[in-house]
């Protein structure tokens, strides 16, 4: 099975993942929770891996996520947007 990684990162979104949670006062399992009233099948250990850089994400995930937590699809990974700036 290959592996999916971009420069070692099981994901691009994992610290504003984490940043934008904390900023809404959210913990990993209110998280979870609301992912799970999406049909989103996550719970508080995904998260937790996702945030540690230790899990992929999808493009469905990433849509809900960004939902729950008011922001962009952009806002999320930004950290890899301002990587690639030229």
């Amino acid at each position: 099975m290959k592996k999916l990684s971009y420069n070692d990162n099981k994901n691009i979104i994992h610290r504003q993942l984490r940043h934008y949670r904390e900023l809404r006062g959210l913990s990993q399992e209110q998280l979870a929770a609301k992912l799970q009233t999406m049909n989103v099948n996550i719970d508080q250990q995904m998260i937790s891996k996702i945030e540690h850089n230790q899990r992929l994400v999808t493009d469905y995930e990433l849509a809900c996520l960004c939902t729950i937590l008011n922001v962009t699809e952009r806002d999320l990974p930004s950290d890899f947007y301002r990587s690639v700036e030229l």
